[in-house]
Order: structure tokens, then C-alpha cells, then sequence
């Protein structure tokens, strides 16, 4: 399609019309229910809406024709920045990309002045309802509300009664579900109140699209996001006990929640702490992060966790996501929580019918933003009205995730036969106070770009629903996020969820004034602030990084004895009986075969098939393939603190290892040398890792940690190789000796400073008592010690208790270590080899209980 045409009459020419009876976006009017899909001539075509006529007169030089290169862009972007959405009933994959259209959902300034108006109204509303309900419950007495419609909700928190939140508010944080109605208003379906999600995926969706419609973006004066988030965080401080200097975290369930992507974007966008329930802790009813430097108090919650999981002591005892102690918090004060527990309730379908009548007795005022007709059949009138327009409604649970209550997905009256209806209808006059009915309302399309293998490139019409946020920028006062996150429809189903295989869409609310280019920039931060937050590493933070240098090291390790393995075994020395007895002593050792595997003296094909075969299989030996995936699992956990680069590279590693081990596997070719060559290009993305760890990290306590880890890893299983290989006398034969040095990953340097010398003094020098080889004993031990007293805080030149534990090297000595006894046997090195293992390994301990479980620090029980 050449450029130089018009890209408005290239729109109108690609695009299909929405279905009949909704509502038309990109040419701004409804299709009415009897309209025929018939194409008109070009004379007759409705122009397009207003705001799509300056998006598409924006498009840039290449119009029409960039745009399947933008799409791949865009998904290559979020492949890129590692954009996920995790599917629970997706049993093989949960993490998938995160699903974002070319197209954004462009918002006329008209149409934002009465949502924003609406949205605002409601909230208030809301806020004011929590108020009573948790205070003189007026509501109740008046019969405004049900009492088994509060009371008799799982959501509703007796404990919560007569707590006065910080500030005066319950509300800090509100998503409202919206739709447009066929006649171009729009309607609030649903509204969540307890942990709103999309604030992050919003972002995320504003940052992918600018970028690919720079001109658009800039010329039709799109209103920016980062005042408002910036008010978020402000309005939460002021609130807080601690006002400006408060301590505000993000409590997230952790990394196997459907969103966790974007509550470490949010945490890291916003400036906040990233913390699951185990970094927390309550001291004299104050919350508290556990930190390497000890406890730091915590004045604010931004909560993505139900409210349910966040006390096990009051709420569900079997969390393991809160913290116990944490509702005790909140009732003495101490904290301010987003939201304060208690508003689930809020989120039942069954409250819309009754907000314009509060509205009225709250606020004196008709509601500005109307929700679709909505009934409880806990009221026998209302089931009354609802059950002969079954078939024109949606069935909804009245108590939705309510373990305690019916639980169902929302229904479709008009897909459900007559004798569905009938069974429907039955169970509601059974016990209709478990059931909503809602009226069905054919969701407005909007144009999103499809261009689809073999097909031409067209727009299509896609139905949409927008969420949209109000958050708290003080007590008592409130503002809507210009913006939000469009949720499409999945093409087979009826409902926007991405749960459900949705997708989502930027939403460009265009602004008649001034762009607000307010940025997240703080003006000043006290010195003491500054230094505080620069050194706030989370105890679970540090141990994940801890575990993560572990598990990088252990797949180094296990790679490169699997490469000596596999070479030796096809090498001139395969006959050698010490040699073939060190190889099966390490690889059984370390998880590349299994103990009932034969010896390679025995079978040796059958030992090497077994070790190819365990490589990629991470349930049956902790292989590469095993440690690979650790690593994986640890970084999950630290999103917020690694680089998009580094998390790629370990993405990447994995991926391209799995996928070429099944490959072989698939084609039974995965012969030895292709097991080399997986290995090889494994070795490579390793090496990437280690850069990105060694080099792209800030020397933090937490770095120190991952440094640590490496460095006992290392500790441990070279002086465990070179003990094993001494014990087997594998180092008398040249196979042996070059399988050593290659261990410890120093050929290229033996080589050059020893020629073809095979003595054991040159081999010692190198691999033992050698300063500047990395993988010598006497560096890994210095290193380590120097890390372990900078961890301690232990003035330069002086050691910690910890440090000392691991042995010095200053103290060995090379004819010393070389001296052997009557037997032939070196005593003396073999002794030295033991004593490295054990201090590596009683380290490792020692800095769990030191730095990671904080048990010293409790003194008092949760209530004194």
C-alpha cells in the first residue's frame, strides 16, 4: 500500500465496521441491530471520529505500510523487557507474554470530563460507605443496605469496626470497569476495591505504544500518567506517621501470582520496596522489613494482596503471604495501608443497585456515572424483576471469590438453552442471595490493527471494556488516572479477561488544556534518607541473590564437569581405570547420573547415554539443566533489582538450552559431540551472566551476597575435585591431569607458564596457591574473607568472626602441600582440600542465621 495516499481514506478502506448493535469507536456512533454487513461505496462510508482522524493524519511518513513493522517491534518489545502475565489453567506455560494491540483506545476530552466527574462521585460514595459501615452503620439501621449483604459478606471484617484509618480514608486506590453502551455512554460494570491490578500494565502499555506513534502521541495532546502516580505516593506519605520520610513498600504475593510482573514494575517505577509477607515482621505493633542491617520500620503499604492472606493470626490461618500481627498494626495506627483490609464487601456486583440510592442519602446528589441495572435476588422483588430476563442478563455470584460461597463464573443468558434457563432460574429461587443478575450490554468495539499470516492486513473490530483508577492524592481528596487499561475480548469468549486469553490496549485520553509533564523526580531527599535507602537490602532479597550466585557457580560447575566428562570418555585416556573412577566418583557426586547408573568401567556407553539423557531432565538429577532452571526461579524473585539485560540473558540460557536438548532428543540425534556442542553455546550465555553479575551490579550489601554464594560454591567443589582426584590418583596419567586443570577452568594459563610440564608441584602452584587465578583455592579464599568482613561492616584491614572461619592462605605453603607421607600420599594437601570444603559449607550456614532469619531480633511476643 504506497505511503503517499491518504492514510484517513486508507482507514476507512482497511477497516470492518463493528457488529451490529454496538457501539463504533473509530467512526464514533452505534451500528444499529439491523444494519446488514454489506460494504457501502466509498461516497456513502460515515468518516471517522474525530480523535482516529488525527491519529491516523499522524502516523508518520511510512503510514500504513510501517505498520506491520511496528507489530513486530512491539512484540519483540515485550519479549525484550520480559513483559509477562501468568495463566493459571496453563498447566505447561503460566508465564506468557504480556498481550498489548498496535492500536491505543483514544478518549475524547468530552467523554473523559464525564468519566473523570463519574468516576470521582463514586468513589467518594464509596469511601463514605466504608466509613459507616465500619463505624455507626446508619446505612443498616435506615435499610439503605442489606445487613446480609455487608454482614453476611466474607469480605466484611468485624475486626476492622471502629478503626479510623490514617487520614480519614479508606479508599486510597479504586479501579472502576467501564463499557459503552450502544448509544455511545458509558457504564460501570464492575468496581474492585481490595487490590485493583493494572496499574503497572498500564504503564508498561503507555511507555510500548508513545514510542511506536511518536507524532500522534505528541500532536494530539495526550494527557501524561506520572502526576498521578506521583500524588499516589505523596498522598500515602502524608498520611502517614512519618509524613515526607515515611517508608513505603509494595506487598506482593510473590512471583507465582498472575501479575507479579507488574507489581516489580510498579515497585521499581514508583520507588517503593518490593516486599512479600515474609520480609515483614511486628514488633510492639509496629510493622517492620527485615533488612541485612537489621529492622527497618515500614510506615505504608501499597497492598497487592486479597485481604484475606494478610494476617494469618485474624484472617485465613493458612497464608503464608501476610504477616501475623499485621491487623494489630493497623488498628494501633502505626500504618497506612492501600487499601485498609475491609472493602471486599465493595466488590460484590450486588451493591450497584443499590449506590444511587446512597448517593442521594450520602451526597445529596444523583449519581453522574450510571451502572448497568443490576439485581440481588436476596430481595424477593428484585429476583422477581431478574428471572423472566434471564435470557437478556448476565448470572453473577453475589460473594465472588468467596471460598465459603457459590462459586461460579459469570453466565451468559442468552448462550444457555431453555432447559439451562429453567436450572438457573431454579437455583436462584433456591437461594437467591448467592446470585446477581446484571443486564447484558453489547460492549462498544474499537479498531485494532490485524495482520495475520496468508491474510491481507485489515482493521478489525474488537469489543473492549476500560478500567480506569482513582487514587488518593491526601485524606479525603481524590483524583482519576488520565488513562487506564482496555481489556478485549478473546475472539471466543464474551468476556474481557486476561485470564481468559484477553488482550489489552494503551488508552490516550486527549486533553483540551496544558499537558501536565510533571515526572517522578523528587526535589531534595535529606542526606540521611539518601544513605538509608542506598544501603536497604531485604533479607529476602539478600538470600535470593545469595541462592542466585549459588546456583549460577553450580551451573558452571556442573556444566564444565559434564563437558570433562563427555571428553574424557571419547579421549586417548578412556581405558585408564583412576581416570574413569574420578569421572564416575564426580559425576554421581554432583547429579549428572544417577547412583545405579554402571561405572563407566562397567558400561561405559550406558554411563555416557545417561549422563546426555540427565542433562535437560530437572526432576531427576540437579544437572545443568536442573541448576539452570534454579537460577531462573531465584531471579523471578528479584525482577525488581536485576537488569532487563541480565534477566534476558538467563531467559535466554534456559530457553536455548531446553529447546536443543528436546530437539536432539526429538530426532535421536543427541550424540555426545551434539551434547558438547549444547554445552558450548550453554557455556557461552553463562559467561554473559557471569558478566552481568561481576560487572553490571551495584557493590551492594546484596551483590556481596551473590558474590559470596559464588565464592563458596567454588570453594567447595574444586577442593572437592582436586581431593577426589588425588584419592583416585586420576593426576598420574595425562587424561586425568588435563581433566583437572580443565576442572578449574585454567588450561590456556597452565599451558603458558608450564609448557607440557605435567608435575603435581606446577599444578598445586597454579590451582592452589596462585593470588591472581581466579580459579585458584588460596583467591577464592582471600576474596571470600575480604567479603565476608565487608558484608560485617568490619573497618578496613580488620576481619570478621566470619572471615576468620574460612581458611587464610597466607599460612600455606607450596613444598609444604607438595610433602608426601610413607604411602606416597599428600597428607598435607589432601588435609588443607577437606578443611576448605567444611569452612565453605559451615559459612554457608553461618550467614542464614546470621543475615536472612532475624530470629535474634524477637524478644517480645506479637501482642506485648
Amino acid at each position: 500500500m504506497p505511503p503517499s495516499e491518504d492514510p484517513r481514506a486508507l482507514a476507512l478502506a482497511l477497516a470492518r465496521p463493528a457488529m451490529a448493535g454496538h457501539f463504533d469507536e473509530l467512526l464514533g456512533q452505534s451500528r444499529p441491530a439491523d444494519t446488514w454487513l454489506l460494504p457501502k461505496p466509498p461516497a456513502e462510508r460515515t468518516p471517522l471520529a474525530t480523535e482516529w482522524n488525527q491519529f491516523f493524519e499522524h502516523l508518520g511518513a511510512s503510514g500504513f505500510a510501517d505498520l506491520n513493522h511496528r507489530t513486530e517491534q512491539l512484540q519483540r518489545q515485550i519479549h525484550d523487557n520480559g513483559v509477562t502475565y501468568n495463566v493459571y489453567a496453563d498447566a505447561d506455560n503460566p508465564q506468557r507474554p504480556w498481550s498489548l494491540d498496535l492500536f491505543p483506545l483514544i478518549v475524547s476530552p468530552e467523554s473523559w470530563q464525564k468519566i473523570e466527574a463519574g468516576v470521582l462521585q463514586r468513589v467518594q460514595v464509596l469511601d463514605r460507605v466504608l466509613a459507616d459501615i465500619y463505624g455507626p452503620q446508619q446505612l443498616l439501621a435506615r435499610g439503605l443496605l442489606p445487613p446480609a449483604l455487608v454482614q453476611g459478606h466474607p469480605g466484611y471484617l468485624r475486626s476492622m469496626h471502629g478503626v479510623q484509618p490514617l487520614g480519614s480514608t479508606h479508599l486510597h486506590v479504586t479501579a472502576f470497569d467501564l463499557a459503552r453502551g450502544p448509544d455511545g455512554n458509558w457504564w460501570v460494570v464492575s468496581q474492585r476495591t481490595q487490590a485493583p491490578s493494572g496499574l503497572g500494565y498500564l504503564l508498561e502499555n503507555r511507555l510500548s505504544i508513545s514510542r511506536l506513534f511518536p507524532q500522534a502521541f505528541e500532536a494530539m495532546h495526550i494527557q501524561r500518567l506520572a502526576a498521578t502516580y506521583r500524588a499516589l505516593v505523596d498522598g500515602l506519605k502524608r498520611m502517614s506517621p512519618a509524613g515526607k520520610d515515611a517508608h513505603i513498600a509494595l506487598l506482593t504475593p510473590g512471583p507465582y501470582n498472575e501479575t507479579y510482573f507488574e507489581h516489580a514494575y510498579l515497585a521499581r517505577y514508583l520507588g517503593l520496596t518490593l516486599v512479600e509477607g515474609s520480609d515483614l515482621t511486628v514488633r510492639d505493633q509496629r510493622l517492620y522489613l527485615k533488612t541485612l542491617k537489621g529492622l527497618e520500620p515500614v510506615h505504608g503499604l501499597l497492598k497487592r494482596l486479597d485481604d484475606q492472606f494478610l494476617d494469618p493470626l485474624e484472617l485465613r490461618p493458612d497464608s503464608r503471604l501476610g504477616v501475623p500481627g499485621l491487623m494489630q498494626v493497623i488498628r494501633a495506627g502505626n500504618l497506612v495501608m492501600a487499601n485498609p483490609p475491609g472493602s471486599a464487601f465493595l466488590e460484590s456486583p450486588a451493591l450497584l443497585g443499590f449506590l444511587p440510592a446512597l448517593s442521594r442519602h450520602l451526597l445529596n446528589q444523583e449519581l453522574l456515572l450510571p451502572a448497568l441495572p443490576t439485581w440481588w435476588c436476596g430481595e424477593r422483588a428484585a429476583s422477581e424483576a431478574a428471572l423472566p430476563e434471564l435470557a437478556n442478563c448476565v448470572i453473577k455470584p453475589t460473594y465472588q471469590g468467596a471460598a465459603s460461597r457459590q462459586a461460579f463464573d459469570a453466565v451468559l443468558g442468552r448462550t444457555l438453552s431453555r432447559r439451562e434457563l429453567d436450572e438457573w432460574a431454579g437455583r436462584i429461587l433456591r437461594q437467591g442471595d448467592e446470585y446477581t443478575v446484571q443486564a447484558y450490554l453489547p460492549l462498544s468495539q474499537m479498531p485494532t490493527w490485524s495482520a495475520q499470516p496468508n491474510q491481507p492486513a485489515r482493521i478489525a473490530p474488537r469489543s473492549m471494556m476500560l478500567r480506569v483508577f482513582a487514587v488518593s492524592d491526601g485524606p479525603q481528596s481524590w483524583r482519576v488516572l488520565p488513562g487506564g487499561l482496555a481489556r478485549m475480548v478473546n475472539v471466543r469468549d464474551s468476556v474481557a479477561s486476561m485470564q481468559r486469553g484477553g488482550s489489552s490496549a494503551d488508552v490516550w485520553v486527549q486533553t483540551q488544556g496544558e499537558v501536565d509533564r510533571t515526572t517522578l523526580l523528587q526535589a531534595s531527599l535529606s542526606p540521611e534518607l539518601v544513605t538509608r535507602r542506598s544501603h536497604r537490602v531485604t533479607s529476602r532479597a539478600a538470600e535470593n541473590l545469595f541462592w542466585l550466585g549459588r546456583y549460577a557457580e553450580r551451573t558452571e560447575n556442573s556444566l564444565r564437569l559434564a563437558r570433562v566428562t563427555l571428553e574424557g570418555l571419547s579421549g586417548e585416556d578412556q581405558t585408564s581405570t583412576p581416570f574413569l573412577v574420578w569421572l564416575h566418583d564426580m559425576a554421581t557426586r554432583h547429579g549428572l547420573v544417577l547412583a545405579a547408573v554402571p561405572s563407566p568401567l562397567q558400561a561405559r556407553r550406558v554411563f555416557e547415554r545417561s549422563l546426555i539423557a540427565g542433562l535437560a531432565d530437572p526432576a531427576a538429577v540437579p544437572s545443568v539443566g536442573y541448576n539452570l532452571r534454579a537460577i531462573k526461579q531465584s531471579a523471578a524473585t528479584l525482577r525488581e533489582r536485576l537488569s532487563q539485560e541480565h534477566w534476558n540473558v538467563i531467559v535466554r540460557a534456559e530457553d536455548k538450552f531446553f529447546s536443543r536438548c528436546a530437539k536432539n532428543a526429538k530426532d535421536g540425534d543427541f550424540s555426545p559431540m551434539e551434547a558438547l556442542r549444547v554445552l558450548e553455546a550453554t557455556s557461552t550465555h553463562l559467561a554473559a551472566m557471569t558478566g552481568a553479575q561481576t560487572d553490571r551490579m551495584t557493590r551492594d550489601d546484596g551483590w556481596r551476597l551473590l558474590s559470596i554464594g559464588r565464592h563458596i560454591e567454588r570453594l567447595g567443589f574444586l577442593s572437592t575435585a582436586l581431593a577426589r582426584g588425588f584419592k583416585a590418583g586420576s593426576l598420574a596419567n595425562t587424561g586425568g591431569f588435563e581433566a583437572m586443570v580443565a576442572l578449574f577452568d585454567s588450561t590456556i594459563t597452565f599451558h603458558s607458564q608450564y609448557q607440557q610440564s605435567r608435575d603435581v608441584a606446577a599444578l598445586v602452584d597454579l590451582l592452589v596457591l596462585d593470588r591472581d587465578n581466579p580459579r585458584s583455592l588460596a583467591w577464592v579464599a582471600h576474596t571470600l574473607r575480604g567479603r565476608l568482613a565487608k558484608l560485617a561492616g568490619s573497618p578496613p584491614g580488620e576481619l570478621s568472626p566470619m572471615s576468620n572461619r574460612v581458611l587464610s592462605p597466607a599460612d600455606w605453603d607450596l613444598a609444604e602441600l607438595c610433602s608426601v607421607d610413607a604411602q606416597g600420599n599428600y597428607r598435607v594437601l589432601t588435609d588443607l582440600l577437606a578443611q576448605c570444603t567444611q569452612c565453605a559449607y559451615a559459612v554457608s550456614d553461618e550467614i542464614s542465621a546470621t543475615y536472612f532469619t532475624h530470629s535474634r531480633d524477637a524478644k517480645k511476643s506479637l501482642g506485648a
